[in-house]
């Protein structure tokens, strides 16, 4: 598709948008049962499922809803209800989407979890949550079982098979409670959905703090809707007419096909509200891949499922840059969006999508708690290599100080979301709060403004240059790293006493993961003073220690470099200067670059 790269029409977009939010509202109902109940519904293909080792399968609106009408039947039998928790620990494949569509439609929530997860991750979330209800298929059962004796809330776990006719007596479904393929066939294929409020929650996602636990951030069934501006615009329109006005039809038909493949989790914000969801929305096409993500698995199948959209990290496009300089030699491409998020894509990556792949990369900005709010639409308005690109329509951003007034063009501030649009209506986009944590929901506002916490400039044509986070988090190789959690798994290790987390700066993945730890009393005295003794029995534990975080957490959190130290440097009252470490990995960088 071409882009609109000499031409701005952002003014006149942004101020013609308003928003229409109905009362009652409900995501399974935009997402499957009104495209189920279309006379196309059999025909119409809502996932296509693909895989290492799998037959490739293509499911249509018709079986997602009726598939999703059997666990809602189920889980109504299991006793929930609504406003309680199902976890999801599911890759891409089609029953993730089905459990998302089943819980929406009874009223309760979903709380996806990544499968990367270990033990400890897991089991806090769902004792935090109180979730009386997972489902998990072979790639987190084992986890799961091995932490169900210390979760009291939940009290059935669903196994779901590894090939879509189910795996009688092993795997997850024979592990777990209740095998997914038997439950959902004793019940029927018709369910009476439950009303729900725009304004009640559907989804549980829990953040990654830099102290203490994740928060839970609670997101409602309105939250879709506020999505939708930013999936359309950085994904140039969808195939919709761009010229098209007025309000969509209650089954949108595009100008011209497409189907949307993106590796990112359906776990995560990303995949769930930026890719799966947004895709069932408009009834397209969505490439379920469960498996690894590689450059030439990428470009396979882009080319193979003929794949017009897609959401893809930077560092996803800096290794299909690196393995396939030149890809229109080897594969036919028919992309006509790209939109890219968790750090900045950078000139190199850039021009790569324009001359190579024939796409202007829309790059995006956005958190769970307010997601997709800021971005680039290259069809609309002019992208600026390395910007965040400017708010969605319908979202009144800005760069913001202490008090929370706007900063002048050029002046570092904080990137704020105001609570109502720029005509004064109320913006949907907004999470309702953290879970049972009124504390931290109170402190993520200064008056109407939702602060994200993501330092950036505001330049004299309104783009964001992002600077920086105004706390510890940090991205790395596009996953979003809490501190507070990696260094709670540390200091559980015996050896260590203290540790502190922050970025170690590295050209290809942004930021990796690195450690400073202050060892135990006895450890430091195991370890010694002996040069050549000491930096093996280092080398040692660093591996240890890598291998205890990994075996507790996700990993791609564990620490990929630890340094040890006598002290951490510490505020007056005690609290660890993550920043001090910081800069110095910054200023370290910095040299070796120089050299």
């Amino acid at each position: 598709m071409a882009s609109s790269q000499d031409r701005d029409n952002y003014a006149s977009l942004h101020s013609q948008f308003r928003w229409w939010v109905p009362d009652e509202f409900n995501i399974a109902e935009v997402c499957s049962r009104r495209w189920a109940q279309a006379a196309d519904a059999g025909q119409r293909i809502a996932i296509l499922a693909d895989g290492p080792g799998l037959q490739p399968r293509s499911h249509s609106y018709a079986e997602l809803q009726h598939q999703a009408n059997r666990l809602s039947n189920a889980l109504a039998q299991l006793r929930v209800g609504r406003g309680d928790r199902v976890a999801i620990v599911l890759p891409q494949r089609f029953e993730t989407a089905v459990a998302y569509m089943a819980v929406f439609q009874l009223g309760a929530v979903a709380m996806p979890l990544s499968t990367l997860f270990g033990p400890e991750a897991l089991e806090f979330r769902l004792n935090d949550s109180a979730a009386s209800v997972l489902i998990c298929d072979d790639a987190a059962i084992v986890n799961i079982q091995n932490i169900r004796g210390d979760c009291e809330a939940l009290r059935h776990v669903i196994g779901v098979g590894a090939s879509a006719s189910g795996d009688a007596g092993g795997g997850a479904a024979g592990m777990a409670d209740l095998d997914y393929t038997a439950l959902l066939a004793q019940h029927p294929p018709e369910y009476q959905p439950v009303r729900t409020r725009a304004d009640d929650p559907a989804v549980l996602i829990y953040t990654s703090g830099t102290t203490g636990n994740p928060k839970g951030a609670l997101l409602p069934h309105r939250a879709l809707i506020g999505n939708l501006t930013g999936f359309v615009c950085s994904q140039n329109w969808f195939g919709f007419d761009p010229q098209a006005s007025g309000p969509l039809t209650k089954l949108p038909q595009p100008k011209t096909p497409s189907v949307f493949w993106s590796p990112a989790d359906w776990s995560w914000t990303g995949g769930l509200m930026d890719a799966l969801l947004p895709s069932l929305y408009f009834g397209r096409p969505i490439v379920a891949w469960n498996g690894r993500f590689s450059p030439q698995t990428a470009f396979e199948l882009l080319q193979k499922y003929e794949v017009t959209h897609t959401f893809l990290f930077p560092t996803a496009l800096k290794a299909m840059m690196k393995a396939f300089a030149q890809p229109k030699k080897f594969f036919k491409l028919r992309l006509q969006a790209i939109m890219s998020a968790g750090e900045a894509v950078g000139d190199a990556v850039f021009g790569y999508c324009q001359k190579e792949l024939g796409v202007t990369v829309n790059e995006m900005f956005g958190q769970t708690e307010v997601n997709y709010i800021v971005g680039n639409c290259s069809i609309f308005y002019p992208a600026k290599p390395g910007s965040m690109g400017k708010g969605y329509p319908g979202h009144r951003v800005a760069v913001i100080d202490e008090q929370g007034r706007e900063c002048a063009s050029g002046t570092l501030g904080e990137v704020a979301i105001h609570r109502l649009d720029v005509h004064g209506d109320p913006d949907p986009i907004f999470f309702l709060g953290y879970w049972k944590n009124e504390a931290g929901t109170r402190d993520k506002y200064t008056g109407d403004w939702c602060r994200t916490g993501d330092l950036a400039l505001q330049d004299k044509d309104g783009y964001l240059w992002y600077q920086g986070r105004a706390d510890d988090m940090f991205k790395a190789a596009g996953y979003r790293i809490g501190p507070g959690e990696i260094e709670n798994c540390l200091v559980k290790h015996p050896a260590v006493a203290n540790a502190a987390v922050v970025p170690k700066p590295d050209a290809e993945r942004g930021a990796l993961v690195k450690a400073y730890v202050v060892l135990t009393a006895e450890a430091a005295a195991e370890r010694g003073d002996e040069p050549v003794s000491r930096n093996e029995w280092e080398r040692r534990l660093m591996i240890d220690l890598q291998r205890h975080v990994k075996g507790q957490l996700a990993p791609y959190e564990y620490p990929k470099e630890i340094e040890f130290l006598d002290a951490l440097p510490m505020t007056t009252t005690g609290k660890v200067q993550r920043r001090v470490l910081r800069l110095q990995e910054e200023a370290r960088y910095a040299q070796r670059r120089a050299v």
